[in-house]
């Protein structure tokens, strides 16, 4: 059982539906294993004082995910709206495309994927080019 919450989708134009943004998070889990997730559409404001109190970097940064608990999964993931758009646009991505990779991104975190040290970066990303293919968006490295 997956309990979503989704925060801040009402306000912002051009995003998935609902459905879609679970359906990515679902494919994230690749599991039935419980969780409780929270997916939060925030601006840069919001994005920046909760990189700079959490991370001790004081930037707006395009995902962020809080991970509570691996059993059930408990994680809220913050995604800035603002600074997603800019990024796909620099990067001659779609919207869609780019928004689907960090959902997923931020669900592979809260499971405890990282990418610190090269080896783990390079696990994490691979998984990441397999979940979007599923997808069929292309490899967004």
């Amino acid at each position: 059982m997956v309990e979503l919450a989704i925060q801040g989708l009402r306000a912002q134009r051009g995003l998935p539906a609902r459905s879609t943004l679970r359906r990515w998070v679902l494919l994230a889990l690749e599991s039935t294993t419980p969780a409780q997730l929270t997916v939060r559409f925030v601006g840069r404001a919001e994005a920046r004082t909760l990189n700079r109190d959490f991370r001790g970097r004081d930037y707006a940064t395009n995902v962020l995910t809080f991970d509570y608990a691996r059993a059930p999964l408990a994680a809220d993931i913050v995604l800035c709206l603002p600074v997603i758009r800019r990024e796909a646009r620099e990067q001659g991505k779609t919207l869609r495309a780019h928004l689907a990779h960090l959902v997923i991104h931020g669900v592979l975190h809260a499971r405890g994927f990282d990418h610190e040290r090269p080896r783990a970066a390079r696990q994490m990303e691979a998984r990441e080019r397999r979940l979007l293919a599923a997808l069929r968006i292309a490899d967004p490295y």
